[in-house]
């Protein structure tokens, strides 16, 4: 029993999994093999319902594109439709009067009538040709036309429709999955219209067909009648009129429905809601209007000659409903306005504080470009600023380890057309311009010849360069220059801001994301911190925050953290952000060290070493330890320092300093502000990289420096 119930599920299964491809063959069948009156009547009838369900379907779709496969659906109906035409055509002309499909039948006694007579059949003609001339004329070309408008506006909107997306995405409106979503469906949008234009040409051409058909029947009956059956004219023509006009109503009912269809779909809008709800809100908008066409309705009705009985009830109807529309009108403008004082009142009593004093929220990242620069943004002109930027995100985040923040584009009239400024949660960060259609040459320090042109910096590292037009690209590349777009440009200022700000950009809500995507395949480290050793997050982002400061990757997290488990909290954070930094000794060693894994440094003397130990201050407050030095102190080490910076700059390397662990945070303190670009590392990291880097030293920072050559 239940090998027959399993037997019983797979032949349903594969019935369900094929039934279009079987349907498919079966009508093509039909063109050729002939079909049973019986067989006949089935399939006019299953035309007819499929007409009609799909009608409602469409009606009670909200959404036209989520229709996807009516385009394919109308061909299977129209091929089943052709097919039917051709079997009822071939038993009506072989049968004539004896033809007993009752379909066809009935539907011919609908409009000509039963009894035998002229009248009758002109009746039917004229009904008959004024329904193709409706569905021709005005229903198929219709559709057709606005299948036509709708597939060109659908593939013209598409682009912009992406960077609105875009847009929503890099300001944090939605996530990049619901990004992918809406994308997908402008993608199907555009499929689909474009689909519907080339199946409405079908419908259209399915319309021809019918009419050429029933033209064929009529003609071919009264041929066949006359010569081959020896009927009388009469005869013939009463036969195969009456046939030709039932069997051309169940082609071209169908078919006029199939049409009426097309028109729904590709008209809808591209609301949420069912036609019934669109109608039932739209045109309830005022009940004067309905009170007005009532009254209108029953004067007319009141005019000599005119059906009052019929007239004057209807204006009353919509005089009635038009009172009632009012009346509800009017008590849902008196609750808004109760609920508006109500909440009002409660805020002026202090009883909803939030509401007196709101928080509009700072975009973390926002990048505001001059009305000459929007052409950027735009992937029809080429422009790839916001892959450029997801691309940004994603370097610095496999780089430093940073969750980078949604970059919200806006365009800003108040800077000049082709100016742009990045902000940093409402503080200006950058600011540059840009010259479009022309290229920046950088002058790199290679140039053999210099090139005339606009004078200008590279905005990202503050090189001197010039804008120069495109044909020139070449011959500037070949005196030495390195040629820039202007894409690229703002793509390396953003990505040189990031990174130098990266402190700034990381928060709590960033950390957290960290910390939760650790847990989900390191829980242990992550419970040890957080639930044994109490961190919080602000701890946690105090010490990361110190790391990308400096430029030190925070990816390997959970190195950091077992870091931070093994001190704890009670360390503070300048002391755990050192111990950090030991423990990722050899990746800080390697990011400074050639492609030898050569680490060329300046020794700091014992003497200065010992000088700012024995002028360092800890604040009480746990804030950052610093240096006081007196100010003729303080300008010898600076000088110092910059001495030694220079000849390594001379050479072309890197400046880095090499200290003991327990002044490293005071030499890299003391000389951030006038020596930004230091690199400063301790004997420990330096210990810790073992055997990875070799260590070359260059010299020592003592009162001169000496041993530099």
């Amino acid at each position: 029993m239940a090998q027959e119930q399993l037997k019983q599920n797979n032949a349903l299964s594969f019935i369900q999994r094929n039934a279009v491809s079987v349907g498919a063959i079966l009508v093509v069948l039909m063109l050729i093999v002939p079909v049973h009156s019986v067989l006949l009547d089935v399939f006019m009838a299953m035309n007819l319902s499929i007409s009609v369900l799909l009608l409602l379907t469409v009606i009670s779709t909200p959404k036209p594109s989520r229709l996807t496969s009516f385009p394919q659906i109308i061909l299977l109906v129209t091929l089943f439709g052709l097919g039917i035409n051709v079997s009822s055509t071939r038993l009506i002309l072989t049968k004539g009067a004896a033809f007993d499909g009752r379909m066809v039948r009935a539907f011919s006694s609908f409009v000509v009538g039963s009894d035998k007579g002229s009248d009758g059949l002109v009746v039917g003609m004229v009904i008959f040709i004024i329904l193709i001339v409706i569905q021709t004329i005005v229903i198929t070309k219709g559709a057709t036309r606005v299948s036509e408008v709708a597939a060109r506006f659908a593939l013209d909107s598409m682009a912009q429709k992406n960077f609105a997306v875009d847009q929503e995405l890099n300001s944090g409106a939605i996530t990049e999955e619901e990004a992918r979503e809406k994308r997908a469906d402008i993608r199907n949008e555009s499929d689909f219209f474009s689909a519907m234009d080339g199946s409405s040409k079908f419908v259209s051409g399915n319309v021809m067909a019918g009419i050429f058909i029933t033209v064929v029947n009529l003609v071919a009956g009264l041929i066949t009648g006359m010569i081959l059956r020896h009927e009388s004219f009469g005869s013939a023509i009463e036969t195969y009129s009456r046939l030709t006009i039932g069997d051309g109503l169940l082609s071209q009912i169908p078919s006029l429905l199939l049409s009426f269809s097309t028109g729904m779909l590709v008209t809808a809008s591209n609301s949420e809601e069912q036609l019934s709800e669109e109608l039932k809100k739209q045109f309830t908008q005022s009940g004067v209007t309905y009170i007005i066409a009532g009254a209108a309705i029953a004067v007319l009705g009141i005019l000599p000659g005119m059906p009052w009985y019929v007239l004057i009830p209807l204006g009353a109807i919509s005089v009635f409903a038009g009172i009632r529309m009012q009346r509800s009108q009017a008590a849902q403008e008196l609750a808004k306005k109760q609920a508006e004082a109500a909440a009002a009142g409660k805020t002026q009593t202090g009883q909803n504080p939030a509401d007196t004093s709101p928080v509009v929220p700072l975009d973390p990242l926002l990048l505001e470009l001059g009305y000459a620069l929007i052409a950027l943004v735009d992937d029809e002109k080429g422009a790839k600023l916001l892959e450029r930027v997801t691309r940004i995100r994603r370097e610095i985040g496999l780089d430093l380890g940073l969750v980078v923040p949604n970059i919200r584009i806006v365009d800003y009239i108040s800077l000049d057309p082709s100016e742009y400024t990045f902000k940093i949660r409402g503080i200006e960060a950058g600011r540059a311009k840009l010259k479009m259609g022309y290229y920046m040459a950088i002058n790199t320090g290679d140039v053999k010849e210099e090139v005339k042109g606009e004078a200008t910096r590279d905005p990202a590292f503050g090189m001197p360069a010039v804008w120069i037009p495109e044909d020139k690209r070449a011959e500037v590349e070949r005196a030495g220059y390195a040629v820039v777009d202007t894409l690229t440009v703002i793509a390396t200022h953003l990505t040189e801001i990031i990174r130098n700000h990266a402190a700034e950009i990381l928060g709590r809500k960033e950390v957290k994301q960290i910390i939760d995507k650790v847990a989900e395949t390191d829980k242990v480290v992550v419970d040890e911190v957080l639930e044994t050793c109490k961190f919080t997050y602000g701890q946690i982002e105090k010490v990361l925050q110190n790391l990308l400061r400096e430029q030190v990757s925070i990816r390997n997290i959970v190195l950091i953290l077992e870091t931070l488990a093994n001190y704890g909290p009670a360390a503070g954070p300048w002391i755990l952000t050192e111990k950090v930094r030991e423990a990722l000794g050899k990746q800080i060693c390697l990011q400074y060290a050639d492609e030898n894994k050569k680490l060329r440094v300046m020794n700091l003397s014992q003497d200065y070493a010992e000088l700012l130990l024995n002028h360092q201050v800890i604040p009480t407050d746990g804030s950052k330890p610093y240096v006081a030095l007196d100010p003729v102190d303080g300008r010898k080490w600076i000088s110092d320092v910059s001495a030694a910076f220079a000849a390594m700059q001379e050479r072309g390397l890197a400046p880095i300093i090499l200290c003991p662990a327990e002044v490293r945070l005071l030499v890299k303190g003391s000389t951030e502000r006038e020596l930004p670009g230091i690199v400063v590392l301790s004997i420990n990291e330096v210990v810790a990289a073992d055997t990875s880097v070799a260590i070359e030293t260059l010299g020592e920072i003592r009162e001169s420096v000496e041993g530099v050559g």
